[in-house]
């Protein structure tokens, strides 16, 4: 009983910090959050755990890869704040 109980918390505390998606083409994919802050530099680019995210409009997207279909990323997944490198500008 207890080791199910570990299981069923563990599992909930690592799925917290993503969000699953349907995948392009069919199939469900993880999503990680990313972290508070993002740094980006002038092409507005950023990579994390094998995903790719784009910061555009004031919005961010993601993809499985750099020139692939982008899926816009939920709010709750966004950092608190984005800035650029080389710059003082931020969200």
């Amino acid at each position: 009983m207890k080791s199910k109980m570990i299981v069923l918390m563990s599992s909930a505390f690592l799925f917290s910090a993503c969000m699953v998606a349907p995948r392009h083409g069919g199939g469900l994919t993880i999503i990680p959050i990313l972290p508070t802050i993002v740094e980006i530099d002038d092409d507005a680019y950023y990579t994390q755990g094998g995903y790719h995210y784009f910061y555009t409009d004031d919005r961010w997207y993601y993809s499985d890869s750099r020139n692939g279909h982008r899926s816009e990323l939920p709010r709750s997944h966004w950092p608190h704040e984005t800035r650029r490198r080389g710059r003082g500008h931020s969200r």
